[in-house]
């Protein structure tokens, strides 16, 4: 699969410690930044993720910081992306599951790095059930759909 990654200085150290995992179970990732723990803003970062993701470069994407929710809120600002904020397994597997999730989102300093690696494989492992959940989906591919218009 192909993953693309990025988060803010927060992030960047389970960054560092998941890259080299997912390189291990044979995924190819794209690291989308930061390179450091030097503070930045995470926007630009989750965006780059969420549009590599949305322009086919990548399978999907994993953004990280602090808590992971402000990642999550900017890799949802790109049109045809659905971040799920996954600091446990089980929301994990739910995001996957009923929401067809393409972005993960994980707090680094929530998220211990051996719970990180369960929360992803279990996100990159999970199909997305379809049947009730599609009709979800296409309703939020019409809310998409509604605001480009506007």
């Amino acid at each position: 699969m192909r993953i693309s990654i990025g988060g803010d200085h927060a992030g960047f150290p389970l960054k560092q410690h998941l890259i080299g995992v997912l390189e291990k179970w044979g995924h190819q990732v794209f690291d989308l930044g930061t390179h450091s723990e030097e503070p930045t803003d995470y926007p630009p970062y989750c965006a780059a993720v969420g549009r590599a993701v949305v322009g086919g470069e990548a399978d999907m994407g994993i953004v990280l910081g602090g808590s992971g929710q402000g990642e999550q809120i900017s890799a949802n600002k790109v049109i045809g992306v659905r971040a799920a904020l996954c600091n446990d397994l089980y929301t994990a597997r739910m995001a996957r599951a009923h929401n067809d999730a393409n972005v993960c989102s994980i707090g680094a300093r929530i998220v211990a790095p051996a719970l990180a690696e369960e929360v992803l494989r279990i996100f990159l492992d999970t199909p997305f059930e379809g049947g009730r959940h599609q009709r979800r989906i296409d309703e939020i591919a019409d809310i998409e759909r509604e605001e480009r218009a506007t």
